[in-house]
């Protein structure tokens, strides 16, 4: 029977793949540290200065670098050893929590500390997002990869809940038990994928240039499915996020204070957390350019059933269906995007990728800004969900092969199937 019309292999035996496991640890690790080490760097700014202006900052700078570097990290990331890498940046991570460590301990720490920390950080980032992604299906063979994605996903979504809630806990005994904390995760996270074994050649020394470095972005302009994958979620982001007006929503319009404000942040994060179990157990196998098109809509939906409700209850059920249709798309598109990519491009187009999805995060919190300024917070959260219903019927017209995609392994299957 052809590997296409095969059943995929269970999860049993994608706990088996070792290396992957050995990644999946690590990926585990280090979101987790770097949660709690956003919790604590904002807390920290805000005990130094009482300032609204330097916690906004302190994202800025961590910004920045990843938008200007992620370009030149693709080129690296494609060029060297990507567990390597990967296991660099959780090192750089651990020495700026044991230097925040320090500095707290000897009362060296500062405002101008806090944001120089957070250029670094953000400048790792550029670098260790595209080996994380260009990673994966180095270490599963392509017919596991969408129940991989979807258990790497899990596993995130579980540290993105988790570890803020640890590193609140944590606060309890002091910040500096919290950067302790942070130490010890990255330090883990990096020794596992350090020791990462899985075929690697080197390609041939080239020079740095800017044919090179723009070779994901051309590769992408290329392939529709991709381009269209991608540019479908940067859209929907761009449009249909509303986490910067959820303390709105909790004091002015559900009247929950900070107690609903936290459940509120914490709901998509659930959804999308028991989707992705639901995923790593019965993985999308038909239909997938359908079913993307269609969680993308069921995310508008659900953002203008949030917009326009002033149950607390429905308005968390909102949310938490929106996280699990937004992972559905999560792992459609990185599936699709890995398996379209060519392994010598990999870590270029998920550069590429990452500057859609930080763009798209920070100008979707402004858009929805300047929108609620205009049109007031329920005007802002129903028009941009009308727009992500909008931009996914747009997409069955504008990226034909990607609605009409049904195997989300048929080109790896039928480019091993030419060798």
């Amino acid at each position: 029977m052809p590997e296409s019309q095969a059943a995929a292999p269970g999860f049993s035996e994608l706990t088996r793949e070792r290396p992957f496991m050995h990644m999946w640890m690590s990926r585990l690790f280090g979101t987790a540290g770097t949660q709690m080490l956003m919790v604590a760097i904002g807390w920290h700014m805000y005990d130094l200065t009482g300032s609204a202006w330097d916690l906004g900052l302190v994202g800025l700078f961590q910004f920045m670098p990843a938008l200007l570097l992620a370009l030149y990290a693709g080129h690296i990331v494609d060029r060297h050893h990507r567990g390597r890498i990967v296991a660099v940046c959780l090192s750089v991570q651990a020495s700026v929590a044991l230097t925040l460590l320090v500095a707290g301990h000897l009362q060296l720490d500062s405002r101008g500390l806090l944001l120089g920390l957070s250029l670094v950080l953000g400048a790792v980032r550029a670098f260790q997002m595209p080996a994380q992604q260009a990673l994966t299906p180095m270490l599963v063979p392509p017919i596991m990869l969408p129940r991989a994605m979807a258990f790497s996903s899990a596993g995130t979504q579980g540290a993105i809940i988790a570890g803020p809630a640890i590193g609140g806990l944590l606060f309890v005994a002091g910040i500096s038990v919290v950067y302790g904390a942070c130490t010890l995760l990255f330090i883990s996270g990096g020794v596992l994928v350090a020791r990462l074994r899985y075929a690697h050649a080197p390609p041939p020394k080239a020079p740095v240039t800017l044919q090179t470095l723009f070779a994901g972005v051309d590769f992408i302009w290329r392939r529709k499915t991709v381009l269209g994958a991608i540019s479908l979620d940067l859209f929907a982001v761009l449009l249909g996020g509303a986490v910067a007006l959820l303390p709105i929503y909790a004091k002015d319009i559900l009247h929950t204070g900070p107690w609903g404000l936290g459940l509120l942040r914490g709901a998509p994060a659930v959804g999308a957390l028991l989707t992705s179990i639901a995923l790593t157990r019965r993985p999308i196998e038909r239909n997938v350019g359908r079913t993307l098109l269609a969680a993308v809509a069921a995310f508008g939906v659900c953002m203008i059933v949030f917009g326009i409700s002033q149950s607390f209850i429905v308005s968390l059920l909102a949310l938490a269906v929106s996280g699990g249709a937004d992972m559905v798309n999560v792992v459609i598109r990185q599936t699709l995007v890995q398996l379209e990519t060519p392994d010598e491009m990999r870590g270029r187009v998920s550069a590429v990728n990452s500057i859609f999805i930080g763009a798209s995060n920070q100008l979707g919190e402004f858009e929805s800004g300047a929108t609620a300024a205009l049109l007031g917070p329920v005007g802002s959260v129903v028009l941009g969900g009308v727009g992500t219903v909008l931009v996914a019927v747009g997409w069955l017209w504008l990226f034909p092969s990607l609605a009409k995609r049904d195997r989300i392994v048929a080109t790896a299957d039928a480019s091993a199937s030419k060798k």
